[in-house]
C-alpha cells in the first residue's frame, strides 16, 4: 500500500504514460473547473454533478480504453485528484511528456538493479 504522495505519484505518473490518456484528463479537469466555476459564479449548486461527469468522464475514457487500466481515484481518490492537478499544471507548462520519460527511465533503472540484485543472491547460493 502506499503510504505518500511523494511514493504515490511515480505511481500516478506511469498510469498516464499514454499522451491521448493525458490530453483527455487535461480537457476533463479543465471542463470540471470550468463547471464549478460557473455554478458559483451563478449559485447553482445543481451544476455540481455536471462537473464531476465533465472531470471523470474523459478521464475513465482515458483508462479503459486507451490507457487499459483501472483509474487511481479507485484505490487513491484525494491522492488522484492531486495528481490531476499537478499533471494538468505540468500539462500546461509542457513539462508532463518528460515527467513520464523521467518516471519510465526511472522504473527501468529499478527493475535492472532488482534483477541484479536476484543475480547476485543466486551465485552466493551456488
Amino acid at each position: 500500500r502506499i503510504e505518500s504522495f511523494e511514493e504515490f505519484w511515480p505511481f500516478y505518473v506511469l498510469e498516464h504514460a499514454n499522451k491521448t490518456n493525458r490530453r483527455l484528463h487535461f480537457v476533463g479537469t479543465t471542463a470540471a473547473v470550468a463547471v464549478l466555476g460557473a455554478a458559483a459564479i451563478r449559485r447553482q449548486p445543481a451544476l455540481i454533478p455536471l462537473a464531476l461527469v465533465a472531470g471523470y468522464g474523459p478521464a475513465w475514457v482515458g483508462h479503459f480504453f486507451v490507457e487499459k487500466n483501472k483509474p487511481a481515484s479507485f484505490k487513491y481518490p484525494l491522492w488522484s485528484l492531486i495528481g490531476d492537478f499537478k499533471m494538468w499544471g505540468k500539462t500546461l507548462r509542457g513539462t508532463m511528456d518528460r515527467e513520464v520519460e523521467r518516471m519510465q527511465a526511472r522504473r527501468t533503472q529499478s527493475e535492472a538493479n532488482a534483477k541484479a540484485a536476484t543475480k547476485v543472491s543466486a551465485d552466493q547460493v551456488n
